[in-house]
Formats: structure tokens, C-alpha cells, sequence
């Protein structure tokens, strides 16, 4: 449902509040929601709503919303589910533009919450309203101190809303889950992180987590996002968002609840048995530039990375470290080795420079082991100013403890200045836990100080992955992609096809469009055909049956290899339609393919995937045991180019396999690469007609001499 950008402005920057179902303090969640709401010194006008009331915690109430004197831009309904769909029509007739939906009761209790929930969608769209919910926690509008939520994550007004003096920029989360939303602010504030929205979606009747992102892009005040998702109900406005967001440099950090999703496992083809919605996700994520983040800590940490240092992204994987704890550096090292970043060994010069100030125990090579001596000298800003200095790390990664403050403060100015002036990222990873002035203390001088390893080693990888996809995004993103000029020749073969297009009715497609030759295969009927392909084929031949009913044909005995001469030709043709039809008896057969046995090389999977949500994806996998067993497996959406095919190889966990290992030359990487691009144009013009492609398997040969396509299986959409 398209929302009005004003309707959303509505809702969350209102200038006037009713709350429907107000209750006094003490009387459950409608009593907790305007006490929280009247907490904070929110400068619009507050107007509860209750029918036995006229007065609640000290305002006065009115009966219905049609008696609220002036204009109101956000109902807030805390009242039964039964009781929405009629007050949201009071609402709309009140000429109220937004409206948040606390109540809980609808989708998730049944059909009957179903139906109210289609009646809400009605109603706002008769009315041109931003609904929020049902059943959310709320939200809260940080700068405006507005909170009409019933989350005790907000309602200590001990503890201010935004920091006095942190970390630059603003946070935005904005969640499906309500307690989960307003976790991360929970876990942030106490790092001196200042948010700036804090939105729960609750079952998104009507506004979804991508619509209120795309709304708070265009505000413009948050700077980091932190989203969780349990389900993404429209693909072409997360699409949209997530590279609106990209452009914008504006990073969206998500974690995506359902990752063990079983798939669709009675599918015709690898590709689709290994593919699932998660898996999908991914593959969309990666190319819009999402992170992932594992749990809460993490994700608030990589925020607070990218709010710190903005402006000063690392651009690579090289990390140095400086400690005065030689077992923290050491194994933040490891851990920085474990997340795929590199700690190389620092440069003569800069070696020289910190050697200089150590003690003969310490050392300079990368970990810096400062010890205590050179930490009490010059501090952790004197150390991380000349290691960022080095050529050869693209950030620092400073091993401290915060538990003593006073240490911090005498060298709060240097800290300030590291912060100014410092050529590359610093981030701080306090090995105790810190005591609260020195959080305050190094979030005035804007530097990050996590209390995790795994989530400040995280920061740093994600920093510089971003950085970089980023920066290949927006030089590669314009490219158009044109039909390719074999596309009514394989439009109309398709057309005229059957659902299931076996490996000989696949392969003259396929290699329209550059991916493989069907060239030097031949189908036959008859043991005599077969002796004379063989025959002109030369040398040894492999024997594979035909039938859009049998396309697994391996596991039905349908394929013999490396056969040479007439008698083998012929008995295996024998025996390979005995076992299919004993296999299955009712299987139109269309014939036996006879075709050249390939020279050996690397066995890779590619395949296309028709996603429900997504549209088609490509798969790369490494072949036998890795896909079979280790799932290696890596997806993209369609249509590539060359050098995002590039990235997709490099992630393979197996991608090692493709260089020169004991004795065996370089695979011909460049031939994988154009026959993914190939493929992925291939999917890109024809998507609504396809379902599944499978190319299983695909044999690279050495570097230089090409590949071979040795099967291939071609599923049509149903609606095709």
C-alpha cells in the first residue's frame, strides 16, 4: 500500500497526540503508554481519549476523538482488537492523519484477525492515513522526545533520551519485532550512541520496515540503520530502498530472523533444492550492500564504527594493532584473522619510530606490544598515531582497558586530535569492562569503544567490505543490460517447448547466448545411430537418455561414461533404456544423447533460481563433496557483470581450488566468468518463462582453454 509522504510525517513527527483506550497510572499497558508519553518534555499537544473518564493523569479527557478541540496528526489505539476497525473510521472522518496501532489480537490470533486487518488497510487508504501496527510496541522520535510506546526502555527520564556529547550522527532502528526494536537503543545509549527514530512495525497492515527507511532516507537525520526483519512482504520496495540507501551512503545493517529455512526440497534441480528464502535474502543483501549483523551487540557496535568514522572508511582488510597487553593483542589477532582480515607485519620506518619508544621487552612488528611502559609514555592516542601512519594498514584496532578513567583523561586532548586527524579508523576495544566516564570521555573525542572483540574486529570488516562494494556499486551500477540479440530465437523455442527441456533441448538454447555448444552431440534412437556418432565423434563418448521424466538421470542408470568402440556403443545404448524404463516405466523417452567425454578440469555447478519474492538468482557452486555435502554455495541476482561474477567466485569457501594446487594449473576463470554473465543474461531476458536452469556439471579446464558444459536441465514456469 503506498503511504503519503505527509501521512508518514504525520505519524512520526506529529505536532498533536490523542491516545485512544488512555487509562491512569497503574492500569496495565493503556495507563503505561500516556504515562511514558507525558514523561518526556515532547513540545506538541497531548489529548487522551477515554469514554469513562475526564481527566486522566492530570489531563483532560475527551470522550471520543471527534470532540478534540483542534487538530490531531496521530492517534495512538491501545484499546481491543475488535474495537480498531470502527475507531480508526472515527479517526478518519476527524480528518486524523496517522494512526498507531498498540493493540495486539489480529493476524496472529486467527482468520478473524485477518479480516480486520484487511478492514484497517481499507479504511487507511480510504483516508489517505500512515498506519503503524497492529500489535507494535510503538515507536519514539528521539529529537522530538515523543515516545508513545509502552517500552520501559524509555521510561527511566532519569537517564536523558540523547546523549549531551557522544559519538556524531544519529541511529535509526526500525524493527518488526517491538521489544527487540527498542533493545538495540538499550544496548546503544549506554555506548553514548544517540539515535534518532526507534520504530516498531508490528504486522504492517498498511506501512512496512522499507517504507518508514525510505522516509527517514529522505529526513535525512539518521546516518546508520539498524533493522530486524522476520519477513519482507514487498521485494520491489526493499529493492528500491536498499540501493537508495547504498547511494546515499547511508548503511543498512539487518539481521534477518528465519535463516534455517528448509527450502523446497522435492525440486527438479539442484539449484532450486538449495535454494531457500533465506539463502535468496542473502543473495540480495550482498548486492545492495546489506550487512548482516549476528545478534544485538554486534550490530550496535559496526553502527557506532560507521558513525565514528564516516567520513574516513577503511579502504582494505589490513589491520594494526596496538595493546599493552600482549596476550589481548595476540588474540584479537586471531580473531581478526578468523573474520578474513589481515595483520600484516609493519614497515621498516614505522618499526623504527615506535621502537623508539618501547621497552626492550616490547615489540613492534604487528601486534604492538607497547606494554604498560609505553602506554603510561605516550598513551593508547601517542601508540595508534604512529601505527596508522604505517603504509601498510588500512586501520588500527587499539587493545585498552577502560576501567580506570583517569588514564583516559590525561590524554583526553591527544585522543581528540587522534580523532581529527588520524589518516585511517581507530576503533577501541576495551578488554575489561569500562566504567562509564571513560565511555563519555572517548565518545566526546568521537572515538568507538566496544567491549567485545569479535564485534570490534566485526566493525572494522564491515567498514571496508562496505566501503568497497560501495565503490564498485556506484561505478558499475548504471550499466545497462540490453536483450542480447539471440532473444527472439530462444523466446520462441522456449514458447514452443515443453515444461521440462532435457540437456539436448536445453544445450542449442544455452549456447545462443554463448554458454557452452551442443556442437559435437548427438541424439539417437537406435543402437546403430549411437555406433555411428560414436564413431564420428572419435575416441571415448559418454551415453546419457533423454526424457523430460527423468531428470535426475544418474540416479535411473541412464548414463554410462568413457566408452570406446561399437560393442561397448552399443550394449550400453541397451542397457541404458532398460534401466530407465525399469526406473520409470511410464517416461516418454525421447532418445539417448551421444557426446564426446571432456578433457578433465574443475567441476563447478551454475544454475538459476526463479526466487518467489526475488525473481531469478544465480548459483555458483563448487562441485562433488563441496555442494553435495559443504552446501558451497553462493547466489546473486540477475544479470551480472564481470566483475561482480568475480566477487561471487571469491566467496566461495573453496575458491582456492580454482588456482594452481599441487601440480595442477590455474583453472580458466575467465571462461567461468563470462559463462555466468552469459547465464545471467540468459535468466534476465527470459525470467517470467523460466523456473529452474541447472548446469551440473560445468567442467573448468585449465586456464586458457575454456570449459565444458557436460549437462544441463531447463525448467519452464508453470505460467509459461
Amino acid at each position: 500500500m503506498s503511504v503519503p509522504v505527509n501521512a508518514i510525517a504525520a505519524l512520526l513527527s506529529p505536532k498533536s497526540v490523542a491516545v485512544i483506550g488512555a487509562a491512569p497510572r497503574g492500569q496495565g499497558l493503556r495507563g503505561r503508554i500516556l504515562e511514558v508519553l507525558t514523561s518526556h518534555p515532547y513540545a506538541g499537544r497531548i489529548y487522551p481519549v477515554s469514554r469513562s473518564s475526564t481527566e486522566v493523569q492530570g489531563l483532560k479527557a475527551y470522550p471520543n476523538i471527534a470532540a478534540v478541540p483542534g487538530p490531531v496528526d496521530l492517534a495512538v489505539l491501545i484499546i481491543p482488537a475488535e474495537f480498531v476497525v470502527d475507531e480508526l473510521e472515527r479517526c478518519g472522518r476527524a480528518g486524523v492523519k496517522a494512526a498507531a496501532i498498540l493493540s495486539s489480537g489480529f493476524a496472529e490470533a486467527g482468520a478473524g484477525g485477518e479480516q480486520m486487518q484487511a478492514e484497517i488497510r481499507s479504511v487507511a487508504k480510504r483516508y489517505g492515513m500512515a498506519v503503524n501496527g497492529p500489535n507494535s510496541e510503538g515507536f519514539a522520535n528521539l529529537d522530538a522526545a515523543l515516545c508513545p510506546t509502552f517500552s520501559p526502555v524509555v521510561a527511566d527520564t532519569m537517564i536523558p533520551l540523547l546523549p549531551s556529547d557522544g559519538l556524531p550522527g544519529r541511529v535509526a532502528v526500525v524493527a518488526q519485532s517491538g521489544g527487540m526494536g527498542f533493545a538495540f537503543y538499550d544496548r546503544g545509549r549506554p555506548k553514548q550512541l544517540a539515535f534518532s527514530h526507534i520504530v516498531t512495525t508490528g504486522n504492517e497492515v498498511c506501512m512496512e520496515v522499507f517504507d518508514v527507511v525510505d522516509y527517514l532516507l529522505d529526513e535525512g537525520r539518521a546516518d546508520v540503520f539498524c533493522l530486524l526483519l522476520e519477513d519482507i512482504k514487498t521485494p520491489a520496495t526493499f529493492r528500491r530502498v536498499a540501493e537508495k540507501a547504498l547511494r546515499l551512503g547511508k548503511p543498512l545493517i539487518v539481521n534477518k530472523i528465519g535463516k534455517s529455512d528448509a527450502g523446497v526440497r522435492a525440486a527438479a534441480s539442484h539449484t532450486a533444492a538449495l535454494a531457500g528464502s533465506y539463502a535468496s535474502f542473502q543473495a540480495m543483501a550482498r548486492h545492495y550492500g546489506v550487512i548482516e549483523g549476528g545478534h544485538i551487540e554486534e550490530m550496535v557496535d559496526i553502527a557506532q564504527g560507521f558513525l565514528a568514522w564516516k567520513d574516513r572508511l577503511p579502504v582494505g582488510r589490513r589491520v594494526g594493532i596496538c595493546t599493552g597487553s600482549g596476550g589481548g593483542g595476540g588474540w584479537v589477532a586471531d580473531v581478526c584473522v578468523e573474520h578474513g582480515l589481515e595483520v600484516p607485519t609493519l614497515d621498516t620506518d614505522t618499526r623504527r619510530r615506535i621502537d623508539a619508544v618501547l621497552p626492550a621487552y616490547g615489540t613492534s612488528q604487528n601486534p604492538v606490544d607497547g606494554t604498560a611502559q609505553a602506554i603510561r609514555a605516550i598513551g593508547y592516542a601517542g601508540m595508534a598515531e604512529m601505527v596508522a601512519a604505517s603504509p601498510a594498514i588500512d586501520a588500527v584496532l587499539v587493545v585498552m582497558s577502560g576501567r580506570a578513567s583517569e588514564h583516559l583523561a590525561h590524554e583526553r586532548d591527544k585522543l581528540a586530535a587522534l580523532k581529527l586527524t588520524s589518516p585511517k579508523p581507530v576503533v577501541l576495544w576495551s578488554y575489561t569492562q569500562p566504567v562509564a566516564a571513560s565511555v563519555a570521555l572517548l565518545a566526546q573525542a568521537g572515538l568507538p569503544m566496544m567491549t567485545n572483540m569479535h564485534s570490534a574486529v566485526s566493525a572494522l570488516r564491515h567498514m571496508a567490505d562496505w566501503q568497497a562494494h560501495r565503490q564498485r556499486f556506484l561505478a558499475t551500477a548504471d550499466v545497462e543490460f540490453v536483450p542480447s540479440p539471440a532473444f527472439a530465437f530462444v523466446a520462441a523455442a522456449l514458447a514452443a517447448a515443453p515444461r521440462v527441456l532435457t540437456e539436448a533441448r536445453a544445450k542449442p538454447l544455452l549456447a545462443a547466448y554463448g554458454i557452452g555448444s551442443a556442437a559435437a552431440e548427438r541424439m539417437v534412437t537406435s543402437r546403430a545411430e549411437a555406433v555411428a556418432a560414436a564413431h564420428a565423434l572419435g575416441g571415448a563418448v559418454a551415453l546419457k537418455v533423454q526424457s523430460a521424466d527423468i531428470p535426475h538421470k544418474t540416479e535411473a542408470g541412464g548414463v554410462l561414461l568413457g566408452l570406446v568402440g561399437g560393442a561397448p556403443v552399443a550394449a550400453a545404448y541397451d542397457r541404458i533404456l532398460a534401466n530407465a524404463r525399469a526406473y520409470a516405466p511410464s517416461a516418454a523417452i525421447d532418445g539417448v544423447l551421444v557426446q564426446p567425454m571432456a578433457a578433465p578440469g574443475l567441476e563447478v555447478i551454475l544454475g538459476i533460481h526463479h526466487d518467489a519474492q526475488f525473481g531469478p538468482l544465480l548459483m555458483l557452486g563448487l562441485g562433488g563433496i563441496h555442494v553435495e555435502v559443504l552446501g558451497d554455495v553462493v547466489f546473486a541476482p540477475v544479470p551480472l557483470t564481470a566483475q561482480y561474477a568475480e566477487t561471487m567466485i571469491a566467496r566461495l569457501k573453496g575458491a582456492a581450488l580454482l588456482g594452481p594446487v599441487r601440480g595442477r594449473p590455474a583453472a580458466d576463470v575467465a571462461a567461468l566468468v563470462e559463462a555466468m554473465v552469459n547465464l545471467s543474461r540468459f535468466a534476465a531476458d527470459h525470467a517470467q518463462a523460466i523456473a529452474e536452469i541447472d548446469l551440473n556439471p560445468v567442467i573448468v579446464h585449465a586456464a586458457g582453454r575454456g570449459l565444458t558444459l557436460a549437462d544441463a536441465l531447463l525448467v519452464k514456469a508453470s505460467s509459461a
